[in-house]
């Protein structure tokens, strides 16, 4: 397909369309990476994977090997500890002199009790026995029953290894098994002329477990050549007769073929070898294997390489037309929502391009809103100067009257007046010192104690040292307001406390003989922050604001109350000079 792209009454030059494009893309894509592996592959596989399954079957051989060191090395340990134990070797010279009946029966109790002993702590041990050959019945002492035909004589030598002999594979001489054991013969020296050896062998399944083919994963047999290389024992199915002989020859390689058989050595310390032996068809049957897949694999990659580049085709072509409407649109409309496509990447895209036609509209309409306001705002500052200067030289006309017409009460009103509003609606800092705000505190108050006709009292406490600390304006007044509204009856009394609290500290006290509050009351309070707000006041939630704005952990506000007891307000703040605020 190809499009033609107006701009400027030009046509630009048409090019490959997306869905070959992208057919090509995927079918290089998907299928050179494929070609390269395999063509690598295929002229190193061999060596590869031969060496991989080679040695894999090494190390599962040197595993089996040194599974059965350790049980032959156990066996040792284990026959020490008989032959060469000097209480057992004791024990069993006692038993061998002893005439008297009882005391050799504690005595072979004894040793019975040491035999089962060791066989419990070591698991890799089965039929343990005391023999001494020649006599009538050559079994002294035994874990287990024997056979009748007892006879070490008759078992395949396998080598000498620390003074003892080893015997094996062959069959347990235990009475009612049929496994295949290893067993050591070692000669235990007592007292007298006496030849006494002590007969071990292999825990009954312990071969079972060691020579598992199931190991390799694949068929694998086994050959064990013993310490002379004058004996091969095949231990599990068949192999050929050339192979045997080829597996007891030293010829210091680990790894052979012969015969079509791959052969595998591992030469132990104690003298013996184990040979693993696999057939040449087992052994390249991965290969192989491997082979057939790449084959397979490049036709289905071949095939899934064209089905995805047609439905990824279908799938993205008819949301680009969608996006480019949607883009054609907002031109024309942009208050119109966006018709979405049901892929999830497309309709990102959409949601994240209606968010911006949303956020256009909202700035169009928020200009428009600006516009209309300003003018009102600038009124309205303008008002706000004119309506205190106006009020300012009205009450100064008023004040200038009542003096040369003698009315001092009318005068003094008026000056306290003058002096609260041009505190209060003054240009001056939001930040004053305590000094300044006790001022103002002192005039707001003598103004109210004139008003209700000196029904209260008003006192303020305050040290010199916290008067030059910086606090917000009016954080106590609203507080001395509340007193007098809600709190104060006849004869009330409202006192203003501040001191020292701490290093680097101030409390604020206000305090009152008022009807006070419950427990609900103080809660709403310090939840809501709202209070009545009258004449000057400015309310509490003002003072917390103030509070959490400039101090924010660093402050603590209480209160104290009980209906009938009065309040006290309390707060304390740590002390800043006015250039520590940020004003």
């Amino acid at each position: 397909m190809r499009m033609l792209k107006k701009n400027g009454g030009r046509h630009a030059p048409a090019s490959h369309s997306l869905r070959t494009t992208l057919v090509i893309y995927l079918l290089v894509g998907t299928l050179l990476p494929l070609l390269i592996v395999g063509m690598v592959s295929y002229t190193s596989i061999y060596s590869i994977l031969s060496g991989k399954i080679g040695s894999g079957i090494s190390a599962s051989l040197r595993q089996e090997a040194l599974s059965l060191e350790n049980a032959i090395d156990n066996l040792d340990f284990a026959s020490k500890q008989f032959a060469l134990d000097g209480q057992i070797v004791a024990e069993m010279s006692s038993f061998l002199e002893e005439k008297q009946i009882y005391r050799k029966s504690q005595i072979m109790n004894s040793i019975n009790e040491k035999i089962n002993l060791v066989n419990f702590t070591n698991p890799y041990i089965g039929l343990t026995a005391y023999i001494m050959p020649g006599s009538e019945d050559p079994v002294l002492f035994t874990n287990m029953s024997t056979r009748r035909n007892f006879d070490i004589s008759r078992l395949p030598s396998f080598m000498r290894y620390n003074g003892a002999d080893y015997y094996g594979p062959h069959g347990t001489m235990y009475a009612v098994g049929d496994n295949v054991v290893f067993s050591e013969r070692r000669i235990v020296r007592v007292n007298g002329q006496h030849d006494l050896y002590v007969y071990l062998e292999t825990n009954y399944s312990l071969l079972r477990k060691i020579f598992n083919p199931q190991a390799y994963g694949m068929q694998v047999k086994h050959l064990l050549v013993n310490q002379d290389g004058t004996a091969t024992n095949i231990i599990d199915g068949q192999v050929p007769a050339r192979v045997v002989d080829a597996a007891g020859t030293s010829t210091g390689a680990a790894h052979e073929e012969l015969d079509g058989y791959h052969l595998f050595r591992y030469e132990s310390p104690q003298g013996w070898k184990l040979v693993a032996v696999v057939k040449k068809s087992v052994f390249n049957s991965e290969i192989y294997t491997w082979f057939y897949k790449m084959i397979l694999l490049a036709l289905l990659t071949l095939l899934f390489a064209g089905m995805l580049a047609w439905l990824i085709w279908r799938r993205i072509y008819g949301p680009l037309r969608k996006v480019n409407l949607e883009i054609i649109r907002m031109a024309e409309n942009v208050t119109a929502p966006v018709a979405f496509t049901n892929v999830e990447e497309f309709d990102f895209v959409l949601t994240n391009f209606q968010q911006m036609k949303d956020q256009v509209n909202e700035l169009i309409l928020a200009v428009a809103r600006n516009e209309k306001q300003k003018s009102q705002f600038e009124i309205e500052k303008l008002l706000s100067q004119i309506n205190p200067h106006f009020l300012h030289n009205t009450l100064n006309t008023v004040q200038w009257l009542a003096r040369l017409n003698g009315q001092k009460e009318i005068d003094k009103l008026v000056t306290l007046l003058v002096k609260v509003l041009h505190y209060n609606l003054g240009k001056q800092s939001i930040i004053v010192t305590i000094g300044e705000e006790i001022e103002a505190i002192r005039n707001y108050m003598e103004l109210q104690r004139i008003r209700y006709d000196y029904e209260f009292e008003f006192n303020v406490l305050a040290e010199e040292a916290v008067l030059s600390a910086a606090v917000p304006r009016f954080l106590l007044q609203p507080l001395v307001e509340n007193s007098i509204y809600h709190g104060l009856s006849d004869n009330g009394r409202v006192d203003v406390i501040i001191t020292a609290h701490g290093p680097g500290e101030v409390q604020l006290c206000v305090r009152d003989n008022g009807t006070g509050m419950d427990e609900v009351q103080i809660g709403e309070l310090l939840a809501d922050g709202e209070v009545g707000k009258r004449g000057l006041g400015i309310g509490f939630s003002y003072v917390m604001r103030m509070l959490r704005t400039y101090y924010g952990e660093r402050m603590t506000l209480q209160i104290h109350s009980a209906v009938g007891e009065g309040t006290i307000i309390s707060i304390i703040i740590p002390i800043k000079g006015k250039e520590d605020f940020d004003d």
